[in-house]
C-alpha cells in the first residue's frame, strides 16, 4: 500500500486546525491502516456491513481503490502522544483513476455522462467519523480539507456514493422520492444506477394525476429530516443526485449517487469553507 506523499501544506494551505483537531492527508501506510480500522468500526460494528477479504480478518475495511486514493484524516491531538484518527474521507481524482482501475462509483452507477465534463473530477467515498466525534467541528474540518483539495486541484465536480441505512427501500420511500423529484442532476451529466442494480426512487404511483406535485408537496420537512446528515450536507452546497438507487447488501445500505458541480456551490459555502477562511475557527 502506498501512502500519499502530500499534505494540505503542499497545496499552499495553512495548517487546518480547530483546537486539538487537525485535518490533513494521510502521510504513511500506518495512518491509512488506522483509517481503515475506523471505517471497520463504523461500517461493520455499527452499521452491520459484512466485508470480505484478508483486511477484514484484521479489523480493517479495505479494497483495491485504497491503494491509489488520497485519504483525508481528522486527527485528535488531545488523545496522548500520538494523535488519534477520528474522521476520514477517501478521495480519488480522475487524473489518478485513469491510470489505475477507475472509480468505485462506476461499480454501482453509469457515470459516462459525467465523464464528458472537461477538467478534474473528484470522487469522495468511505466517509466516517468516530461516534464520540460526530459533531459540527469535526464535520466542518472534513469539509475544509475537501475545500482545500478542490481548490488545489481545480476540481470541477465532486461525486460519489452516499448511503441511507438498511436495505428496505420502502422504509426510505419519502426520502428517496423527495431526492428524485427535487434534486435530480441535470440530464447532460446525470449518473444512473446500472441496469442490473437499478432501484427506482420515483415511488409515487404513475397513475396519480397529481404525480409530480404530490411528491413535491410530500411533507418535505419529514423527508429531509430522514436524510442522513452527509446527504443533507451535500444538498446544502448545491448537490444533486443521479437517477435510481442501488442496494448494497455488503454494506447494508441503499446508495444514491451524489454530484456537486463546484461552480454551483453557493457563495456562502465557498467563503465558509475556503482555505482563506480562518483555519482556527470552523465556524
Amino acid at each position: 500500500m502506498t501512502a500519499s506523499a502530500l499534505s494540505l501544506d503542499d497545496f499552499g494551505a495553512a495548517a487546518v486546525r480547530a483546537g486539538a483537531l487537525e485535518v490533513r492527508l494521510a502521510r504513511s501506510t500506518a495512518e491509512i491502516e488506522a483509517a481503515q480500522r475506523l471505517r471497520y468500526r463504523v461500517f461493520v460494528d455499527e452499521m452491520g456491513a459484512a466485508p470480505a477479504g484478508p483486511a477484514a480478518a484484521h479489523g480493517r475495511d479495505a479494497d483495491k481503490y485504497d491503494e491509489y486514493c488520497d485519504h483525508l484524516l481528522v486527527l485528535d491531538h488531545s488523545a496522548g502522544a500520538a494523535p488519534e484518527i477520528v474522521g476520514t474521507y477517501r478521495m480519488l481524482r480522475r487524473s489518478v483513476a485513469d491510470r489505475h482501475d477507475g472509480f468505485y462509483t462506476a461499480s454501482e452507477f453509469d457515470i459516462s455522462r459525467m465523464l464528458t465534463m472537461e477538467g478534474e473530477l473528484l470522487e469522495l467515498g468511505r466517509s466516517c467519523v468516530d461516534k464520540a466525534h460526530r459533531n459540527r467541528p469535526t464535520m466542518q474540518l472534513l469539509w475544509k480539507g475537501i475545500a482545500a483539495y478542490v481548490f488545489a486541484h481545480d476540481v470541477k465536480m465532486l461525486f460519489g456514493c452516499a448511503s441511507l441505512p438498511g436495505t428496505d427501500v420502502a422504509a426510505h420511500a419519502g426520502a428517496l422520492g423527495y431526492l428524485h423529484h427535487n434534486h435530480l442532476a441535470p440530464e447532460t451529466i446525470r449518473a444512473r444506477a446500472l441496469p442490473e442494480r437499478f432501484v427506482s426512487m420515483d415511488l409515487v404511483a404513475a397513475d396519480d394525476a397529481r404525480h409530480a406535485d404530490a411528491v413535491r408537496a410530500f411533507d418535505a420537512r419529514t423527508a429531509i429530516a430522514a436524510l442522513p446528515p452527509l446527504i443533507k450536507g451535500y444538498l446544502r452546497v448545491g448537490g444533486f443526485v443521479g437517477e435510481g438507487a442501488v442496494i448494497d447488501r455488503e454494506f447494508n445500505t441503499i446508495d444514491v449517487c451524489i454530484q456537486v458541480v463546484t461552480d454551483s456551490v453557493t457563495d456562502k459555502y465557498l467563503k465558509h469553507y475556503s482555505r482563506d477562511n480562518g483555519a482556527s475557527d470552523p465556524g
